[in-house]
């Protein structure tokens, strides 16, 4: 199912409220060293997204990446600490999940 899946990162910053109960905020002044972004996935929702969300987080685990599931505005996302995201996503691609791309037009 993973390489059916389709991730899109948040715009925003978060950072950690509390790392024991998944708590996150958006953090517009933080430190670039703490920030965290949020991957949501939008090929699948409810519980089989959370379910491809879980393989996910297993697989970046696997390549010492750390990251952690919560729910941000109503939908399940996987947040990354921001300095990991290339490793995140050459992972993510190299396993068939497409990353959705935000265009700016001029």
């Amino acid at each position: 199912m993973l390489q059916l899946s389709v991730v899109h990162r948040l715009p925003q910053r978060f950072r950690w409220i509390s790392d024991r109960h998944a708590v996150i905020e958006t953090d517009d002044a933080g430190s670039e060293e703490h920030d965290v972004i949020a991957l949501r996935l939008i090929s699948h929702d409810g519980v089989s997204a959370w379910e491809i969300l879980r393989e996910l987080k297993d697989m970046l685990a696997a390549i010492q990446v750390d990251s952690k599931i919560a729910e941000c505005e109503g939908q399940p996302c996987l947040f990354i600490r921001r300095c990991d995201e290339s490793a995140t996503n050459c992972c993510l691609k190299n396993q068939g999940v497409a990353i959705a791309e935000t265009f700016i037009g001029h």
